[in-house]
């Protein structure tokens, strides 16, 4: 049985983060400041992340903050002063007796500089799924680095390799300049090397690069840093070299620096050297809390110096006598110097002379360690912190964060007397942040927080001289702040509170009557929110709930996400989820439907403009124009709003129209029909028509068409095109003269217009003749808001043109979009001739159907190309700026567009088509217009997307946001013929679609994040959760929350045998949980049920049991295993339970609608843990320590065994089907196991036989054939078969390990969920969801024979032949070590993530693979269509 895996949602989350100056955008340039000296923007740095196998790289970019909403409620209140009357500046300080003059004797100049408020925010560039596990990211500058002044990523992963990578201007994306790999290092060999995390750090001056290694090793990468260095190499070896980096070398550390240093804790470089040097903290021996008596202080640090040339390790100081819970060295500036180390109870500063400084920060230091520390003052005595988890990073010189396990910010100040370090001092909890897994400095003022559980975040420390008052000595002032960042609009959990703290600073400033006065002042850091990366975190179970979307209802996936404070439950849908607002059947619209903001319009001197307005109603729409195909030849609408919200058709035309727009600065309509443009007043009235007539002749119906004031172009059905220009003087249209492009017969597929609002065209546009843009016209003069206005044209033979307007001067011409190259850059071609065939062309699958040119995003939206061709594929390119060529261009033309289309997104659809020789009318009636259609939308206050919407019967929504790239989301109907985005009910969030429901008004649902590959919402409930599950009978959710208790262990007598004896001495915490019943609709909690507070669940199960409160006798019951904690010295037992969800009468204070509790039926204690229950249709199937029993429920009071087995060690998985019954075991693998009723039994079928840890089991299966698949600890997943007829099976009573797939990370919950082709309805193919503790949400899809063949073949040519990022192999990613067979198990399993780059090659590439594989490309993308979709 063959499968797919694929990845649907990436990992969530930050582990690994490095800011550096990568892309050419974060050099300085002088464009920060405009005309006007208005700050524009400015690129910070760019910051890279990554979790599991996602690398992510943002620009931090500084911009002007946004105008504050409450501004904008202002001018409205002010829109009706009238104009000409409003306060000028400064009339604010008019005379208060009431002169109304302005007094200037009291007008008071400003002195100080003007302070522009700016907002910090991420700007994703690029994303990419490697094929490797990150494990360390950091920036390096390397040789080349002094041309460019660049710096170059340096990305480490799991098996041992180390790339190196740089951006790369002409591709737009990174390149790999080199991967060194070590996985064939002699300490690599070893039979755990699997359990070791390679952990990567670079030399402050890039002289090197450290991984380590297992057996107490690290792998070294000298790096060039001069050309100097270089040379030295070229006279040792004969060749000439340019590579930027030395042979790279093992250091083993007890062999060649220490014999001690062994079992190594973390290892930093330090800075301030004059050659590479490392601080390592180790621990020689090891201990434990029990053995302390025996062992303790048994960390030491030693720090060393790297002679890379001689090969000569000194010892500079080496520190013994540190506590044996130390987790991690942070370095010291230079002018500081020495370390701070974390233990888990205290921080101790280590400076080059070997001399200690310890705070303790509980009472637990003293206790397990003979440190001499700090004396603790008598207010802090009682302070209790704990620093597992925590992380730390400085701010200034001598101050560094740290932020604890939950999020808690404390400053620490280290405190120098002389030139010595005195003591450490930590000052009250400044804020509360996410839970942080990485820690980073940004600059000079920004610190980035990264986190695995939840959003990452952006703060800014800015350090402000303030005074100190003399009632207030230095000692006590506050050293940092926390200010709320009011430039932004924050509704993260992460909100920073706080009282106080920073930096010591003491000056004299000021003169006061000549004489000089002391002013004491000290620098304090004022921190404030600025951004944030959003992220979810590890999945610890899903269910599948039955949402409603208004009143339609779809599947939704909730997720129990995130851990601790920043716990609850996300929510994926697959399709965009929309709400229906209201039908208007009234309006059609079938053939179309354009909402538009037209205005009365006024004449002055000749010229008519917009009558003005409120400007804050000026952009709403005014009309609605929509068109229908019956009755023949057509109907076009205007429909307007009327009194109670309603509609009502004003005008009625006959005929179709083929596209309609606001025209001459909004007031009037410019109307196209099949056979003639026409310019309408707002009434509808008709004011100009010119029939589209050659001579006396007709011609060919227009079928497409493009405005954009004050142009029209339009597309005829035989390929030839039309230009009208609008003259503002006349407001009347005219045609405009084409000879530019060539004959006015030439061929085009089709064109659109740009209106360039980013300026980026315009930015990057060189024209040799004249060094202006475009002349001015009085057209552009009055929309000068609209920049410049560009043509883009596609003849016939796949060539894209960018014509200037209103000049046509070609400035951008590239052949390359006809097999979707990556990446279209200028030819410098001349103007291609694309003149009439005979016989008439006839259209290909490769002619570009549709094209549009638009903004996409969410603040700043950057100009996208969306292609969509005749044959299915979908194909979106950002435009960029070209760096600068490397080699000159030939024959350059003297205007030339200075940019590069990139391809972001391709995705292939299957389409049925028409016969071409069909015109009849039923076949006109029958066709699908698919278009893109651009739109601007307000979902919610201070939130504005720019997307396309595609029609047609694969309707999507294409949005990108600031933080993600381009999403491609269905929009969940079966067919869109129409769409415009509607503000005619003076909502900015609303959009008009005709579906195969008719025209409806619909809007987002709110609150949904649409970032990532499926649209999300986040329920945030302060807690995380273990279990949960979703009852079909109730619609309602039960979930099981994980909470920590204190613990207590207690004698025979009742009495505790050890009690806190100080303040600042903890009480030990344990696991407990909760059962909550949970509305889905609203997502309060109906109802719960508290365990003891040693007591936690393990498993949970919806199961059905026999009943006699039921007609039919049986019924769901909620069956919860759990734990019960009793201390180190007593064996834990478990219980059973079974609760029923039971209809109560609601109150109605609080709810009018139905209301339901949990009734606890009964609890089934037992010797040991119940770690996974399941049921058989009638029975409960519970696992105990090494038995599984089955059990039936009777006189709903009791639980009476009826059969038992014993199984392995620890049962970890039990799933059912029918009869049949998996056992996954955390070191017995797997067992197969069915159920017989009479007699009652269970018989061993078959088991694995191999020592496996399986986490989750399940059935898997597909017309009629049985798979069991399995998933362990590293994240391998096994498929098994069941065959008593193959001889290895040893008569069936072994599973046949048929293949074994590396995915990358364990996953601990999956579903089952039936997956439908179209030929077969009786028994469905069963897909397995996997959802991971990274994040990550995958599945695993049934393939059949022929297509696995076809897929497996194309997989093999992929890995061979395209360059993967960061020159990973991802046929050895996927293989996994088995020495008991002689070639890996890879077959059988199909890698998604390497197949789905094949959609995304250009034409001729895939057409090259596909033939060396025998096949066609048409029909390897049929299988890979049939494949795709999360669920």
């Amino acid at each position: 049985m063959h499968a797919l895996r694929q990845e649907i949602l990436p990992a969530s989350g930050v582990e690994f983060a490095t800011s550096l100056n990568l892309t050419p955008s974060t050099l300085p340039t002088s464009s920060n400041i405009s005309t006007r000296h208005e700050f524009v923007s400015r690129v910070l740095c760019n910051l890279v992340v990554a979790r599991s196998s996602l690398l992510r790289i943002f620009e931090v970019r500084e911009e002007p903050a946004p105008i504050q909403f409450e501004a904008d409620d202002e001018r409205e209140r002010r829109a009706d002063v009238r104009k000409g009357t409003e306060a000028v500046e400064g009339e604010v300080e008019m005379d208060e007796q009431g002169d109304g003059y302005i007094n200037i004797a009291k007008y008071v100049p400003q002195k100080t500089p003007v302070h522009i408020a700016t907002v910090t925010r991420f700007y994703l560039i690029r994303e990419h799924c490697l094929h490797g596990i990150v494990t360390g990211i950091e920036g390096v500058k390397i040789v080349t680095s002094l041309e460019d002044n660049l710096d170059r990523l340096l990305v480490s992963f799991k098996d041992a390799k180390i790339a190196l990578l740089e951006w790369s201007d002409a591709i737009h994306d990174l390149v790999t300049i080199s991967i060194h790999t070590y996985e064939r290092a002699p300490q690599l060999l070893a039979l755990d090397s699997h359990l070791f995390r390679a952990e990567l750090r670079v030399d402050p001056f890039s002289r090197c690069a450290a991984l380590s290694l297992p057996k107490h090793a690290l792998a070294i990468l000298p790096f060039s840093q001069s050309q100097a260095e270089l040379d030295v190499m070229d006279q040792d070896q004969s060749q000439a070299r340019d590579i930027p980096y030395a042979p790279s070398f093992i250091l083993d550390l007890p062999a060649q620096v220490d014999q001690n240093l062994r079992n190594v804790i973390d290892f930093v470089f330090l800075p301030g050297f004059n050659n590479p040097t490392i601080a390592v903290l180790f621990q020689t021996d090891q201990t434990w809390t029990g053995r302390l008596k025996e062992f303790k202080d048994t960390v030491k640090l030693i720090i060393f110096t790297l002679d890379i040339a001689t090969q000569n390790y000194p010892v500079i100081t080496s520190v013994e006598g540190l506590p044996h819970d130390c987790l991690s060295i942070l370095p010291c500036s230079t002018s500081l110097g020495g370390v701070v180390i974390t233990s888990t109870n205290a921080l101790i500063y280590v400076d080059q002379s070997s001399r200690r400084v310890a705070l303790p920060l509980n009472g637990w230091t003293a206790r397990i360690s003979d440190l001499p520390l700090l004396p603790i003052p008598p207010a802090e005595q009682s302070r209790k912190l704990f620093l597992e988890g925590s992380r730390s990073v400085f701010a200034g010189d001598r101050t560094f964060f740290l932020i604890l396990k939950d999020g808690t910010v404390y400053p620490v100040e280290i405190v120098v007397d002389g030139k010595t370090v005195s003591k450490l001092t930590i000052s009250p909890p400044l804020a509360r942040t996410s839970i942080p897994s990485v820690a980073k400095s940004i600059g000079p003022d920004h610190i980035f927080i990264g986190s695995t559980v939840g959003p990452s975040v952006l703060l800014k420390a800015a350090h402000v001289e303030e005074e100190v008052g003399k009632d207030q000595e230095m000692d006590t002032a506050p050293t940092a702040v926390v200010q709320e960042d009011d430039d932004m609009d924050y509704d993260d959990d992460d909100d920073i509170y706080g009282g106080s703290k920073v930096v010591t600073n003491s000056s004299t400033k000021g003169l006061v009557n000549g004489q000089n006065t002391a002013i004491k002042t000290r620098t304090v850091i004022h921190l404030s929110l600025r951004d944030s990366i959003p992220a979810y975190g590890p999945i610890a179970s899903m269910a599948f709930s039955l949402a409603k979307n208004g009143d339609r209802p779809v599947p939704e996936l909730v997720a129990a996400t995130g851990s601790g404070p920043l716990g609850g439950f996300t929510l994926f849908q697959r399709d965009l989820p929309v709400l229906m607002k209201r039908k208007l059947h009234i309006i059609g619209g079938a053939r179309g439907l354009w909402s538009l903001p037209i205005r009365q319009s006024v004449r002055a001197s000749g010229i008519s403009y917009e009558k003005p307005v409120n400007p804050f109603q000026a952009d709403n729409d005014t009309l609605i124009l929509s068109t229908d195909i019956n009755p023949s030849p057509g109907l076009s609408r205007i429909a307007m709003r009327a009194a109670k919200n309603d509609i009502a058709i004003t005008t009625r035309i006959p005929g179709t129209t083929i596209g309609a727009a606001a025209f001459f600065q909004r007031t009037a309509i410019l109307h196209v029909m099949t056979n003639a443009i026409r310019v309408l007043d707002p009434d509808g009235t008709e004011r100009q028509i010119i029939k589209d007539m050659d001579g006396n002749m007709p011609r060919p119906k227009i079928r497409a068409c493009s405005i954009s004031d004050p142009f029209v172009l339009i597309i005829r059905e035989d390929d030839s095109i039309g230009l009208f220009i609008g003259e503002t003087e006349r407001g009347k249209i005219r045609r405009k003269d084409m000879s530019p492009m060539g004959d006015k017969t030439s061929r085009y597929l089709t064109g659109c217009f740009y209106v360039d609002t980013t300026g980026l065209l315009e930015k990057n546009y060189e024209n040799a003749v004249s060094p202006t843009v475009a002349t001015s016209t009085l057209q552009a003069a009055m929309n000068s808001d609209n920049k410049g206005q560009w043509l883009v044209l596609i003849r016939p033979q796949g060539v894209m043109e960018l014509w200037t307007l209103p000049k046509l001067t070609l400035s951008f011409s590239t052949d390359g979009l006809s097999t979707l190259q990556n990446v279209l850059a200028d030819s410098h071609e001349p103007a291609t001739l694309s003149l009439p065939q005979d016989p008439p062309r006839k259209p290909q699958d490769l002619d570009v159907e549709q094209l549009l040119l638009s903004p996409i995003g969410e603040s700043s939206p950057r100009p996208h190309l969306c292609v969509f061709f005749r044959s299915g594929q979908l194909t979106i390119y950002e435009l960029v700026p070209a760096g600068q060529p490397s080699e000159p261009v030939e024959k350059a033309r003297a205007s030339h567009l200075n940019v590069i289309f990139v391809k972001i997104a391709s995705m292939a659809f299957e389409i049925q088509r028409q016969e071409e020789g069909e015109k009849s009318i039923i076949a006109e009636q029958k066709r699908i217009s698919r278009n893109f259609v651009p739109f601007v939308t307000s979902p919610a206050a201070g939130v504005t997307f720019s997307g396309v919407f595609f029609t047609g019967d694969r309707p999507n929504w294409i949005l990108a946001g600031n933080k993600s790239g381009v999403q491609i989301y269905p929009s969940g109907h079966s067919v869109v013929h129409a769409f415009t985005a509607c503000s005619l009910w003076e909502s900015k969030g609303d959009f008009l679609l005709y579906t195969e429901e008719g025209p409806s008004l619909l809007e987002w649902l709110p609150n949904f994040q649409l970032d990532g590959p499926l649209p999300m919402r986040s329920i945030p409930r302060g807690r995380s959760y273990s279990n949960i599950l979703f009852d079909p009978s109730t619609s309602l959710i039960v979930a099981a929350s994980s909470l920590q208790a204190k613990f207590a262990s207690y004698d025979e007598d009742g009495n505790r045998i050890w009690e806190a004896d100080a303040p600042n001495v903890a009480d030990p915490e344990c696991d407990c949980s909760t059962l909550e019943l949970i509305s889905a609709d609203m997502w309060t909690t109906l109802d719960g049920y508290e365990f003891a507070t040693n007591e936690y669940i393990n498993d949970m199960a919806c199961v059905t049991l026999e009943t006699a409160s039921t007609e039919n006798g049986i019924k769901d019951f909620i069956v919860v295993g759990t734990t019960i904690d009793r201390g180190e010295d007593l064996a834990a037992k478990g219980a059973t339970y079974i609760f029923e969800i039971v209809e109560v009468v609601p109150d109605p204070a609080i709810a009018p609608k139905r209301w339901y509790k949990l009734r606890l039926r009964c609890r089934d204690d037992a010797k040991g843990p119940i770690t996974a229950v399941c049921g058989f249709p009638g029975y409960l199937v519970s696992s105990m320590g090494q038995k599984i029993f089955v059990r039936a429920f009777d006189s709903d009071e009791r639980l009476v065994g009826v059969a038992f087995m014993d199984v392995g060690v620890y049962v970890t998985s039990l799933r059912t089907l029918k009869n049949l019954l998996l056992v996954g075991d955390a070191l017995k693998s797997v067992m197969f196991v069915a159920f017989q009723e009479d007699p009652y039994k269970l018989v061993l079928l078959a088991k694995d036989t191999k020592r496996v840890c399986v986490t989750d089991a399940d059935f898997f299966f597909t017309d009629g054939e049985l798979s069991i698949v399995t998933g362990d600890e590293d994240g391998i997943m096994r498929v098994y078969e069941y065959n008593p007829q193959d001889p290895d099976s040893n008569d069936g009573r072994y599973l046949l390990l048929r293949t074994e797939f590396h995915s990358q990370s364990e996953y601990r919950t999956s579903i089952t969920i039936a997956r439908r082709n179209k030929d077969d309805l009786d028994i469905p193919q069963s897909k397995l969801l996997m959802g991971s503790p990274d994040g990550s949400l995958s599945s695993l899809t049934p393939v059949d024979e022929h297509a696995y063949k076809r897929l497996q073949l194309l997989q093999g040519q992929l890995t061979r032949n395209i360059q993967h990022t960061a020159g990973l192999n991802p046929k050895a990613f996927r293989i996994v070590r088995n020495d008991s067979v002689s070639k890996p198990l890879s077959k059988g399993i199909l890698d998604g993530n390497l197949l789905a780059h094949y959609e995304t090659l250009p034409i001729s590439r895939q057409n090259e693979m596909t033939r060396q594989i025998g096949t066609e490309r048409l029909t390897v993308l049929r299988d890979w269509i049939s494949l795709t979709g999360p669920w």
